[in-house]
């Protein structure tokens, strides 16, 4: 069974649209267009994530800050680097 990697996320909810905005100190920088409101944001999210990877919903776990902009969030079946690759950010590392 694959490691499933933890990546830091900073989401700046209620953004015009859903994007990712880069990726430095180590740390994913996102914007959800959701309001952080009864975790819309967080479902948001893990949409988000799970079409732009190709990954199901079910295989991304928030484990961290459900309800803090910074999240900690582990995607089953890809590596650290398939998952940047995939949202096109690039490490600054």
């Amino acid at each position: 069974m694959k490691h499933s990697p933890h990546i830091v996320l900073l989401v700046q909810p209620n953004a015009g649209r859903n994007e990712v905005v880069g990726f430095e100190d180590g740390v994913l920088r996102l914007k959800i267009a959701a309001p952080p409101v009864k975790g819309k944001a967080n479902r948001e999210l893990v949409d988000f994530l799970s079409k732009r990877l190709g990954v199901s919903k079910g295989s991304i776990t928030i484990e961290k800050g459900l309800t803090s902009r910074r999240k900690v969030v582990a995607i089953e079946g890809l590596s650290k680097d398939e998952v940047l690759r995939g949202l096109g950010a690039t490490s600054s590392e």
